[in-house]
């Protein structure tokens, strides 16, 4: 499965652009500024119905034009699937397969998996436990079927019993059927969204284990921990006893939406005690084993986009990389460089097919 053509009309920087992409290695380059990042979240966005960088969709607009088109065509053992994605201001994004409309965005997710290493990928290490559980939540979202509807009517349910605890509090009156309405189905959602990453670790946590090794050369002894209290046999008995601070707090303080995924280094915090090469070499890895469990688990290699990459990483990890292109695990790669000349001497080598782009700067008058 490749993405062999795009065309972007008014999206972010692009007034109107079309290209024919190879089958393995496609080079995007150009100076800082010229596009490079917005061209691969056009992939991202048509993959996965949003952008890798921002949760409005509007800002997908380009700032003079009213609307965004996005058209491209997969080439799925020699099948074409032509899928367009486009959002008037205002209104609700349109995403329709071979002219088909799909009748939830949800079913589109999956179909064509693809995996983003990013420089804001640190994020993942320095920020709380919302941007790890975003990680996983949209690798499971893609891997296994079912998580995506279940983990959106949790939040939405989530978000009414708030505003519910919210109402309470500001009357100072309890209505504790209506209050039981919210709390069943969100005890029920959270037991079955914790089995499925529960399940989902089980298989990821080795795959993050073989491609760390891979990448470093030391010694250390990494993890990635989930921890969730909703393991507990008590979960529902608990979560209704905390209703009084809930509604001191008026939010809902227990549920799945308060999981944790602990990065370890040798016992200890990867944040506090990995030095930038083993946090470098830990996010790599996670990626990777993103890949392959998407590889597994839907049967199609992921298009994998490398945002500035080259700028990111020493020399080993880059041959790293690199191996896993020529020994064929990696199929359809997307690199972004500002330093043209950097990436025709990385990549010269490479026995795939490699295709460069040159993306130049817009000038605004």
């Amino acid at each position: 499965m490749w993405l062999e053509k795009l065309r972007l009309t008014y999206f972010k920087s692009y007034e109107e652009k079309a290209f024919v992409f190879g089958e393995h290695v496609n080079c995007i380059v150009g100076e800082n500024g010229s596009g490079k990042t917005n061209l691969l979240d056009a992939i991202y966005f048509l993959t996965l119905t949003k952008s890798a960088f921002h949760n409005q969709d509007a800002l997908g607009i380009r700032h003079i034009n009213d609307f965004f088109l996005l058209d491209g065509v997969f080439n799925e053992h020699g099948k074409h699937i032509q899928i367009t994605c486009s959002l008037q201001r205002g209104q609700r994004k349109v995403f329709m397969a071979d002219k088909k409309h799909y009748d939830r965005l949800s079913d589109h997710i999956g179909l064509f998996p693809v995996v983003l290493i990013a420089p804001d990928d640190t994020d993942l290490i320095r920020e709380g436990s919302e941007e790890r559980r975003r990680f996983f939540d949209g690798v499971l979202g893609q891997a296994v079927p079912g998580y995506l509807t279940d983990f959106l009517q949790y939040n939405k349910i989530l978000t009414q019993r708030n505003g519910l605890l919210k109402f309470f509090a500001e009357r100072n009156h309890l209505d504790e059927d209506l209050l039981e309405t919210y709390n069943e189905p969100l005890i029920v959602l959270s037991q079955r969204i914790h089995q499925h990453r529960a399940a989902f670790m089980e298989k990821f946590v080795p795959l993050f284990y073989k491609f760390y090794e891979f990448l470093s050369s030391g010694h250390e002894k990494v993890d990635v921990i989930y921890e969730s209290e909703v393991v507990s046999p008590d979960f529902p008995a608990e979560f209704r006893r905390n209703r009084s601070r809930d509604l001191h707090a008026q939010r809902t303080g227990k549920g799945i939406h308060k999981d944790e995924y602990v990065f370890e280094i040798d016992g200890v915090t990867l944040k506090k005690f990995g030095s930038q090469g083993q946090q470098k070499s830990f996010l790599i890895a996670l990626k990777l084993a993103q890949f392959e469990l998407l590889k597994e688990e839907k049967g199609k290699t992921p298009i994998l986009l490398l945002d500035d990459i080259f700028d990111k990483l020493d020399d080993r990890r880059i041959h790293k990389l690199i191996e896993l292109i020529d020994t064929g695990f990696l199929a359809q790669v997307f690199i972004t460089d500002a330093r043209p000349e950097r990436s025709q001497r990385i990549l010269e080598h490479v026995k795939a097919d490699v295709r460069f782009f040159e993306i130049e700067k817009v000038l605004k008058g």
